[in-house]
């Protein structure tokens, strides 16, 4: 059974003809009752009917639709596509034609709304890579100018100024470098070195590390109880060393006083172990969760910026993780804290 909605230039010629010929012939028919003339006059128009019908719609009509196709796919035909052009495409009911048309315009939407975000992307990292590197160029330049202008001979501000011009300078390759390790990550240019290792072994080196900062604010960082047998990892170790440093130094900088930082350690399935990281701070606003691994996304950032860091940190550490090939989530509740996780490929006996 045909369905008009899809029909080919063929079965539309046909049906065509016979609703022109049909009336004509039932009026010849009631004039002239003879058969055999009735019979070839329906015969005749029909086929009249249906060839001039056919042609002008594959001659005029699909030549139309065969240029629209020709613009969708922006090429020149090869010898297969004019064989598709000329006898594939002039079977296509006119539906068919629009589905096709429609896809591709669905595709172009798509294409378009993600070019357009990566240039609101582009546009903000632009943005905010030029104000991470005015900070501390002009600080720099402020000290310098100072300095030059006969500060450096007082003996009470030079060696001030030139520490803190220092300390400008270390902030400025801190950002080149992390700059140049996420590029080095997405390129694939950085090689994993893997190995195994005891994961909790390596958090309790990154907690040393940074005790002097949790100190400062009277943060006890700890492994959560149940969780403290050791799960062999396969992973690069300095890589996920600096996953860690940037979560649990994070913890620290947004951590409450006399707050805790906690470390769980889970093996998922027997393959992979999954490592939490979690603080009991101001937390993160919902709004701000799916862009928090952006590169120089900052929730808050005036206290962003008051508490230092690149903004890089958590963009390097999806993107070490990624490197490994697993993923990286975030959880969090204002003023209730934030759990960052990860996971890793354990060691298969």
């Amino acid at each position: 059974m045909l369905s008009h909605k899809n029909l080919s230039p063929q079965q539309l010629a046909a049906l065509t003809s016979l609703i022109l010929t049909i009336p004509v012939t039932l009026a010849i028919l009631f004039f002239e009752p003879v058969w055999w003339v009735v019979l070839s006059f329906f015969i005749v128009m029909f086929i009249g009917c249906f060839s001039i019908i056919l042609i002008t719609l594959q001659t005029f009509i699909y030549r139309k639709i065969k240029l629209i196709y020709k613009l969708i796919y922006q090429t020149k035909a090869s010898k297969r596509e004019e064989f598709y052009y000329k006898n594939i495409l002039p079977q296509k009911g006119i539906d068919e034609v629009r589905e096709d048309v429609e896809a591709w315009a669905q595709q172009r939407k798509i294409e378009i709304e993600i070019l357009q975000q990566n240039e609101k992307f582009r546009k903000e990292f632009l943005q905010n890579l030029s104000h991470e590197l005015k900070t501390p160029i002009f600080s720099i330049q402020g000290y310098v100018d100072t300095l030059l202008n006969g500060a450096l001979h007082n003996d009470e501000v030079n060696t001030k100024f030139l520490q803190n011009t220092a300390r400008n300078i270390d902030r400025l390759v801190n950002l080149v470098d992390d700059l140049d390790a996420i590029s080095k990550l997405e390129s694939g240019e950085q090689e994993l070195q893997l190995q195994h290792f005891i994961i909790q072994d390596l958090l309790k080196e990154v907690y040393d590390t940074l005790e002097l900062k949790s100190q400062e604010k009277d943060i006890k960082c700890i492994i959560k109880k149940g969780c403290e047998l050791p799960l062999n990892v396969y992973a690069d170790k300095e890589k996920i060393r600096q996953v860690l440093i940037n979560l649990v130094d994070n913890a620290i900088k947004y951590g409450k006083t006399n707050g805790t930082i906690e470390a769980s350690f889970y093996n998922v399935d027997g393959k992979n172990v999954l490592v939490e990281i979690s603080d009991d701070g101001a937390g993160i606003a919902e709004e701000h969760l799916p862009r928090i691994f952006e590169r120089f996304y900052r929730t808050d950032m005036a206290r962003s910026r008051r508490v230092g860091g690149s903004g890089l940190g958590l963009s390097i550490c999806k993107h070490i993780i990624e490197a490994h090939g697993q993923t990286i989530h975030v959880r969090s509740k204002v003023d209730v804290g934030t759990t960052f996780g990860f996971s890793l490929k354990a060691k298969q006996e």
